[in-house]
């Protein structure tokens, strides 16, 4: 078998998040049996730590980055850092070393922990008394996550089609939730009304903040501890917040010749659709099973730095099937089931043309952030595919009389 690594680690982390809450819906114990099934029956992992510094345990955030992100005072304490690990599977599909970025392992589930741990213990080193988001995903999550740890107040506030079990994970967490508007501009709103009439509160944005953006610059300081250089870096794009982090992040560490891939499902291609028009655009509405990249549009920063990022940055968009495909096989490949938004930018190393795109002539380590699990959970059109996903893999020839559940 060919040696793409260069190391000698083979030490088989776990990858398994404590913070996990339990899905309530019908299918919860089939879709959690289907997938331990899958776990033993799929072919053997054993992915290798790309550095002695990543221990099997989840350390609190440092870096030795030759230029590591400021942050605020204690915030590198809010946040964990995550593992890098190689993908054998992945590696061998493309023929090129490739590495992940777990990110789906922060406490609130996703990547937004480093961004929110900046902002939020920013502002309460201002002497906030109560923080005010508008966002019912992943940000929201995160920010409540913070506030939690901070000992500040959070008040979310979501529109009207955010799921109930989102709703009840953010009361469990602590934060206090409004429900208002039809889409997440008009949650916004109000939300930035309240915090205009309250002087002791601070507004928390999703993606649209240099201290948001700083925090995910993190992400390749760490990365940047273990691997000497970046070929490629995948990032999937919602409102942009990742993508202005990751950006800076090389910038800030002269790694400007990385190609940056920006990734998308057709439905919520707010990114893609500016990048080609050369200005902002904002969508009429978001029409994808990644609800997490739920952003009409996307923050003007994110196209100033993608234009002076001397690597280029590359549009990505897949199809749904794509990205819910990609989530199944990273599922069988590393016994983590992430949310179709992260699939988008799995979807670049398993879709054969999308990889043939943007990946064919890229030199140097190929590096995945797998950013965000969370909102798997309360997917439920997500969960019914892959539920089919996962019994296909298993049983693909069922007896008779067992598999024929109307779909």
């Amino acid at each position: 078998m060919q040696d793409l690594t260069g190391r000698g680690d083979s030490v088989p982390p776990s990858i398994v998040n404590p913070n996990r809450e339990p899905r309530s819906r019908k299918n919860t114990d089939a879709f959690g049996d289907l997938l331990c099934m899958l776990c033993f029956r799929a072919n053997s992992f054993l992915p290798t730590i790309a550095s002695p510094r990543n221990n099997l345990h989840f350390d609190m955030a440092t870096s030795a980055a030759s230029s590591p992100a400021k942050l605020a005072e204690g915030a590198d304490k809010l946040f964990l850092r995550t593992p890098l690990i190689y993908s054998s599977p992945i590696s061998l599909l493309l023929g090129k070393p490739v590495y992940c970025k777990i990110d789906a392992l922060q406490s609130s589930g996703s990547y937004k922990d480093r961004g929110m741990a900046n902002l939020c213990k920013s502002y309460a080193m201002e002497g906030a008394q109560k923080l005010i988001s508008s966002s019912g995903g992943n940000a929201g999550l995160a920010a409540t996550t913070m506030g939690a740890k901070l000992g500040v107040p959070v008040l979310v506030i979501v529109p009207e089609t955010t799921k109930p079990v989102v709703i009840d994970k953010l009361r469990s967490l602590g934060a206090e939730v409004t429900v208002h508007g039809v889409n997440w501009n008009e949650a916004d709103k109000l939300a930035r009304e309240l915090v205009d009439a309250d002087p002791g509160s601070k507004y928390v944005s999703p993606f649209d903040d240099p201290l948001l953006w700083t925090g995910h610059s993190t992400i390749v300081d760490e990365v940047l501890d273990d691997l000497d250089s970046i070929g490629a870096i995948v990032v999937c794009v919602g409102g942009g917040g990742l993508l202005a982090g990751v950006l800076e992040g090389l910038d800030r560490n002269n790694k400007v010749d990385a190609k940056v891939i920006a990734a998308e499902t057709e439905g919520a291609s707010s990114f893609g659709q500016a990048w080609e028009a050369g200005k902002v655009v904002t969508l009429p509405g978001i029409d994808s099973v990644a609800t997490s990249l739920g952003a009409r549009s996307v923050a003007p920063v994110v196209l100033d730095r993608a234009n002076a990022h001397a690597g280029g940055v590359f549009s990505s968009l897949c199809s749904d099937a794509e990205a819910v495909d990609a989530c199944l096989k990273f599922s069988q490949d590393h016994r983590l089931l992430v949310e179709p938004a992260t699939g988008a930018a799995l979807a670049v190393v398993y879709s054969e043309r999308l990889r043939e795109r943007f990946l064919k002539d890229v030199e140097g380590p190929i590096v995945l952030e797998v950013c965000g699990g969370s909102g798997g959970e309360s997917n439920g059109e997500f969960q019914e595919v892959a539920i089919h996903h996962l019994e296909q893999l298993i049983m693909p020839n069922p007896p008779s009389g067992l598999g024929s559940r109307d779909r």
